[in-house]
Protein backbone atom coordinates (compact mmCIF):
# COMPACT_ATOMS: atom_id res chain seq x y z
CA UNK A 1 0.00 0.00 0.00
CA UNK A 2 1.34 3.56 -0.84
CA UNK A 3 2.50 5.55 2.38
CA UNK A 4 3.08 9.15 3.16
CA UNK A 5 6.06 9.74 0.85
CA UNK A 6 4.01 7.95 -2.17
CA UNK A 7 0.96 9.56 -1.77
CA UNK A 8 2.47 12.61 -1.13
CA UNK A 9 4.54 11.78 -4.88
CA UNK A 10 1.26 11.49 -6.25
CA UNK A 11 -0.41 14.62 -5.18
CA UNK A 12 2.43 16.72 -6.60
CA UNK A 13 2.52 14.90 -9.97
CA UNK A 14 -1.29 15.28 -10.09
CA UNK A 15 -1.17 18.52 -9.10
CA UNK A 16 1.05 20.06 -12.22
CA UNK A 17 -1.48 17.61 -14.63
CA UNK A 18 -5.15 18.20 -13.75
CA UNK A 19 -5.57 21.91 -11.97
CA UNK A 20 -8.11 23.58 -13.46
CA UNK A 21 -9.44 20.65 -15.59
CA UNK A 22 -12.95 20.99 -16.32
CA UNK A 23 -14.79 17.75 -15.83
CA UNK A 24 -16.93 16.67 -18.80
CA UNK A 25 -17.87 13.20 -18.02
CA UNK A 26 -17.74 10.74 -15.13
CA UNK A 27 -17.76 7.16 -16.46
CA UNK A 28 -18.74 4.98 -13.15
CA UNK A 29 -17.85 0.88 -14.18
CA UNK A 30 -17.24 -0.32 -10.34
CA UNK A 31 -20.28 1.14 -8.57
CA UNK A 32 -18.65 -0.24 -5.29
CA UNK A 33 -15.89 2.07 -5.34
CA UNK A 34 -17.89 4.96 -4.82
CA UNK A 35 -19.19 5.86 -1.41
CA UNK A 36 -21.83 7.88 -2.47
CA UNK A 37 -25.06 7.18 -4.53
CA UNK A 38 -23.87 7.19 -8.17
CA UNK A 39 -26.82 9.68 -9.05
CA UNK A 40 -25.47 12.19 -6.35
CA UNK A 41 -21.66 11.60 -6.86
CA UNK A 42 -22.22 12.22 -10.88
CA UNK A 43 -24.52 15.55 -10.46
CA UNK A 44 -21.32 17.05 -8.07
CA UNK A 45 -18.66 15.76 -10.86
CA UNK A 46 -19.57 16.80 -14.07
CA UNK A 47 -19.35 20.01 -14.89
CA UNK A 48 -16.97 20.82 -11.92
CA UNK A 49 -13.44 22.06 -11.90
CA UNK A 50 -10.23 20.94 -9.86
CA UNK A 51 -8.80 23.67 -7.97
CA UNK A 52 -6.45 22.25 -5.81
CA UNK A 53 -4.81 18.71 -5.03
CA UNK A 54 -4.23 18.23 -1.36
CA UNK A 55 -3.70 15.05 1.24
CA UNK A 56 -3.82 14.55 4.43
CA UNK A 57 -1.84 10.77 5.57
CA UNK A 58 -2.47 8.37 2.72
CA UNK A 59 -5.97 10.70 1.47
CA UNK A 60 -5.88 12.45 -1.34
CA UNK A 61 -7.92 15.11 -1.38
CA UNK A 62 -9.07 16.80 -4.62
CA UNK A 63 -10.77 20.22 -4.23
CA UNK A 64 -13.59 20.88 -6.56
CA UNK A 65 -14.78 24.61 -7.83
CA UNK A 66 -18.43 24.21 -7.46
CA UNK A 67 -20.66 23.10 -5.03
CA UNK A 68 -18.32 23.51 -2.39
CA UNK A 69 -17.57 20.09 -2.14
CA UNK A 70 -14.43 17.94 -2.22
CA UNK A 71 -13.37 14.38 -4.21
CA UNK A 72 -11.53 11.66 -1.62
CA UNK A 73 -9.63 9.14 -3.33
CA UNK A 74 -7.43 6.57 -1.30
CA UNK A 75 -5.76 4.09 -3.13
CA UNK A 76 -5.23 1.55 -0.62
CA UNK A 77 -3.50 -1.73 -1.88
CA UNK A 78 -3.62 -1.58 -5.58
CA UNK A 79 -5.32 1.47 -6.95
CA UNK A 80 -3.93 3.42 -9.69
CA UNK A 81 -4.31 7.04 -11.05
CA UNK A 82 -3.39 7.18 -14.77
CA UNK A 83 -3.67 11.10 -16.37
CA UNK A 84 -3.48 10.26 -20.32
CA UNK A 85 -3.82 13.25 -22.35
CA UNK A 86 -2.40 13.89 -26.03
CA UNK A 87 0.71 14.35 -25.04
CA UNK A 88 1.01 13.23 -21.51
CA UNK A 89 0.91 9.92 -19.65
CA UNK A 90 1.70 9.67 -16.21
CA UNK A 91 0.64 6.96 -13.35
CA UNK A 92 0.67 7.03 -9.67
CA UNK A 93 -0.23 3.90 -7.56
CA UNK A 94 0.23 0.09 -7.94
CA UNK A 95 2.20 -0.54 -10.78
CA UNK A 96 -0.30 -3.16 -12.96
CA UNK A 97 -2.05 -3.07 -15.15
CA UNK A 98 1.63 -1.07 -16.51
CA UNK A 99 0.80 2.00 -17.98
CA UNK A 100 2.27 0.96 -21.30
CA UNK A 101 -1.06 -1.08 -21.54
CA UNK A 102 -4.64 0.28 -23.66
CA UNK A 103 -6.80 2.21 -21.26
CA UNK A 104 -8.96 1.85 -20.30
CA UNK A 105 -8.98 -1.78 -19.54
CA UNK A 106 -10.52 -4.91 -17.42
CA UNK A 107 -9.02 -2.37 -14.12
CA UNK A 108 -10.62 0.28 -14.87
CA UNK A 109 -13.56 1.10 -12.77
CA UNK A 110 -13.71 5.00 -12.75
CA UNK A 111 -12.59 7.12 -15.70
CA UNK A 112 -12.95 11.44 -15.89
CA UNK A 113 -13.27 12.52 -18.94
CA UNK A 114 -12.24 16.39 -18.96
CA UNK A 115 -13.29 19.10 -21.46
CA UNK A 116 -10.14 18.91 -23.40
CA UNK A 117 -10.66 15.59 -23.61
CA UNK A 118 -7.78 13.98 -21.40
CA UNK A 119 -8.38 11.72 -18.75
CA UNK A 120 -8.38 10.65 -15.25
CA UNK A 121 -8.24 6.82 -14.51
CA UNK A 122 -8.78 5.28 -11.02
CA UNK A 123 -7.38 1.46 -11.50
CA UNK A 124 -7.88 -0.98 -8.95
CA UNK A 125 -6.52 -4.59 -9.42
CA UNK A 126 -8.23 -5.88 -6.30
CA UNK A 127 -10.97 -3.15 -5.86
CA UNK A 128 -10.11 -2.45 -1.97
CA UNK A 129 -9.47 1.48 -2.69
CA UNK A 130 -12.28 4.09 -3.35
CA UNK A 131 -13.84 7.23 -3.98
CA UNK A 132 -16.02 10.04 -2.22
CA UNK A 133 -17.34 12.85 -2.95
CA UNK A 134 -17.70 15.26 0.57
CA UNK A 135 -19.17 18.69 2.12
CA UNK A 136 -16.96 20.96 4.25
CA UNK A 137 -18.21 19.31 7.01
CA UNK A 138 -17.66 15.92 5.95
CA UNK A 139 -14.21 16.61 4.91
CA UNK A 140 -13.53 18.50 8.31
CA UNK A 141 -14.29 15.33 9.91
CA UNK A 142 -12.56 12.90 7.70
CA UNK A 143 -9.31 15.29 8.56
CA UNK A 144 -10.39 15.32 12.27
CA UNK A 145 -10.06 11.38 12.39
CA UNK A 146 -7.05 11.23 10.99
CA UNK A 147 -3.99 12.06 13.65
CA UNK A 148 -0.90 14.62 12.99
CA UNK A 149 0.85 14.20 9.48
CA UNK A 150 4.77 14.05 9.97
CA UNK A 151 4.34 17.00 7.10
CA UNK A 152 1.61 18.94 7.92
CA UNK A 153 1.66 22.22 10.11
CA UNK A 154 0.47 20.66 13.04
CA UNK A 155 3.17 18.24 13.29
CA UNK A 156 5.39 19.58 16.33
CA UNK A 157 7.28 18.75 19.71
CA UNK A 158 4.46 19.06 22.20
CA UNK A 159 1.97 17.77 20.48
CA UNK A 160 4.22 14.37 19.02
CA UNK A 161 5.34 13.96 22.87
CA UNK A 162 1.15 14.48 23.56
CA UNK A 163 -0.04 11.50 21.38
CA UNK A 164 2.31 8.93 23.18
CA UNK A 165 1.87 9.90 26.86
CA UNK A 166 0.81 7.03 28.84
CA UNK A 167 -0.02 4.91 25.72
CA UNK A 168 0.64 1.20 27.34
CA UNK A 169 1.29 -0.60 23.79
CA UNK A 170 4.04 -0.89 21.70
CA UNK A 171 5.79 1.86 19.62
CA UNK A 172 5.34 0.18 16.16
CA UNK A 173 1.50 -0.20 16.79
CA UNK A 174 1.32 3.47 17.88
CA UNK A 175 3.22 4.43 14.63
CA UNK A 176 0.94 2.48 12.80
CA UNK A 177 -2.21 3.80 14.03
CA UNK A 178 -3.76 5.93 11.50
CA UNK A 179 -5.74 7.65 14.49
CA UNK A 180 -2.86 8.55 16.10
CA UNK A 181 -0.16 9.65 13.17
CA UNK A 182 -1.42 9.78 9.79
CA UNK A 183 0.41 8.17 6.66
CA UNK A 184 3.34 5.77 7.90
CA UNK A 185 3.07 1.80 7.09
CA UNK A 186 5.54 -0.85 7.68
CA UNK A 187 8.02 0.14 6.04
CA UNK A 188 8.62 3.40 7.18
CA UNK A 189 7.22 2.32 10.85
CA UNK A 190 10.61 0.41 10.75
CA UNK A 191 12.85 2.84 9.22
CA UNK A 192 11.56 5.50 11.36
CA UNK A 193 12.57 3.00 14.40
CA UNK A 194 15.64 2.31 13.20
CA UNK A 195 16.73 6.19 12.83
CA UNK A 196 15.54 6.91 15.83
CA UNK A 197 17.81 3.21 17.58
CA UNK A 198 14.69 2.71 19.44
CA UNK A 199 13.26 -1.34 19.19
CA UNK A 200 9.90 -1.20 17.55
CA UNK A 201 8.61 -3.33 20.23
CA UNK A 202 9.08 -1.14 23.42
CA UNK A 203 6.26 0.29 24.97
CA UNK A 204 5.54 4.06 24.43
CA UNK A 205 5.09 4.61 28.39
CA UNK A 206 8.79 3.88 28.19
CA UNK A 207 9.98 6.16 26.20
CA UNK A 208 12.39 9.02 27.79
CA UNK A 209 11.74 12.74 26.66
CA UNK A 210 15.18 11.79 24.60
CA UNK A 211 13.72 8.99 22.73
CA UNK A 212 10.26 10.80 21.59
CA UNK A 213 12.67 13.64 20.18
CA UNK A 214 14.72 11.43 18.66
CA UNK A 215 11.50 9.95 17.02
CA UNK A 216 9.78 12.81 16.02
CA UNK A 217 12.85 14.46 14.52
CA UNK A 218 13.80 10.68 12.35
CA UNK A 219 9.93 10.78 10.67
CA UNK A 220 10.36 14.22 9.67
CA UNK A 221 13.63 13.73 8.34
CA UNK A 222 12.60 10.20 6.62
CA UNK A 223 9.41 11.49 5.33
CA UNK A 224 11.56 14.10 3.48
CA UNK A 225 14.11 11.94 1.84
CA UNK A 226 11.59 9.48 0.92
CA UNK A 227 9.63 12.10 -0.82
CA UNK A 228 12.70 13.78 -2.41
CA UNK A 229 13.39 10.18 -3.77
CA UNK A 230 9.80 9.65 -5.16
CA UNK A 231 9.00 6.96 -2.77
CA UNK A 232 9.56 3.40 -2.40
CA UNK A 233 9.09 0.61 -4.61
CA UNK A 234 9.51 -3.14 -4.46
CA UNK A 235 6.80 -4.90 -6.78
CA UNK A 236 3.77 -2.77 -7.37
CA UNK A 237 4.45 1.04 -6.33
CA UNK A 238 4.84 3.51 -9.33
CA UNK A 239 5.13 7.43 -8.52
CA UNK A 240 3.00 9.80 -10.19
CA UNK A 241 5.52 10.34 -13.43
CA UNK A 242 5.14 6.16 -13.52
CA UNK A 243 8.16 5.38 -12.20
CA UNK A 244 10.19 3.58 -9.80
CA UNK A 245 10.72 5.41 -6.58
CA UNK A 246 13.75 5.43 -5.59
CA UNK A 247 13.63 5.63 -1.79
CA UNK A 248 14.32 1.63 -1.68
CA UNK A 249 18.08 2.13 -1.83
CA UNK A 250 18.14 3.88 1.19
CA UNK A 251 16.19 1.40 3.55
CA UNK A 252 18.13 0.73 6.49
CA UNK A 253 16.16 -2.77 7.64
CA UNK A 254 13.05 -3.05 5.29
CA UNK A 255 13.36 -5.84 3.34
CA UNK A 256 17.29 -6.47 4.89
CA UNK A 257 16.70 -9.61 7.00
CA UNK A 258 19.58 -11.67 7.94
CA UNK A 259 21.84 -8.81 6.09
CA UNK A 260 24.77 -6.79 8.18
CA UNK A 261 23.47 -3.55 9.65
CA UNK A 262 25.14 -0.75 7.55
CA UNK A 263 25.05 1.64 10.59
CA UNK A 264 27.02 -0.72 13.23
CA UNK A 265 28.60 -3.08 10.82
CA UNK A 266 28.07 -5.65 13.40
CA UNK A 267 24.22 -5.98 13.89
CA UNK A 268 22.35 -8.97 11.63
CA UNK A 269 18.98 -7.70 10.73
CA UNK A 270 16.24 -9.37 12.18
CA UNK A 271 12.89 -9.86 10.79
CA UNK A 272 10.09 -10.98 13.05
CA UNK A 273 6.46 -10.67 13.53
CA UNK A 274 4.86 -8.01 15.72
CA UNK A 275 1.27 -7.13 15.65
CA UNK A 276 0.66 -8.98 12.88
CA UNK A 277 3.25 -7.60 10.90
CA UNK A 278 6.70 -8.15 9.54
CA UNK A 279 8.89 -6.15 11.87
CA UNK A 280 12.98 -5.36 10.42
CA UNK A 281 15.51 -4.07 12.97
CA UNK A 282 18.87 -3.93 14.46
CA UNK A 283 19.54 -6.21 17.42
CA UNK A 284 22.61 -4.28 18.20
CA UNK A 285 21.61 -0.33 17.27
CA UNK A 286 17.51 -1.13 18.74
CA UNK A 287 18.11 -3.17 22.10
Amino acid sequence: MPELPEVETIRRGLQRWVIGKKIAKVEVRQPKLVRNPLPEFNRYLTGNEIIAVDRKGKLLFLELKNHNVWLIIHLKMTGQLVFVSAREKIAGGHEFPPTSEQLPNKYSHIIFTFQDNSHLFFNDLRRFGYLKVVSRDEKEATLASLGIDPLGPEYNLDKFRSIFKNKKKALKALLLDQTILAGLGNIYADEVCFAAGIHPDRLADKLTSQDLEKLYRSIRAIMHQAVKAGGTTFRNYRNAEGQKGNFVKQLAVYQRSKLVCRRCQKGIIVKTRLIGRGTHFCPICQK
